[in-house]
């Protein structure tokens, strides 16, 4: 498979032109894209797009907890150092 000629910014730009009220065939042309291209890319974004936000709620969530077991692992070992340190070396 060849490389990407347009990354996700620019397909969201072109998807974005044909909102604002360009016809597809003038969009395709301008950009030197077929149609069919055009229509694969406008039907992944939008049938996408419920999942994106499932999935960065997802993360969040995960993101959370890690932030949480960090926290204590932090704390564990503050205490452990502390204690270490109160020791007297005999």
């Amino acid at each position: 498979m060849g490389k990407r000629r347009f990354d996700d910014d620019q397909i969201t730009g072109i998807l974005k032109e044909h909102q604002a009220g360009v016809k597809v065939a003038d969009v395709c042309h301008k950009h030197g894209i077929s149609e069919p291209t055009f229509y694969r890319w406008q039907s992944m974004q939008f049938g996408n797009a419920g999942l994106d936000v499932k999935r960065v709620r997802a993360l969040e969530e995960e993101n959370l907890k890690l932030k949480k077991l960090l926290a204590e692992a932090m704390l564990s070992a503050a205490t452990l150092s502390e204690m270490l340190a109160k020791t007297p070396k005999g």
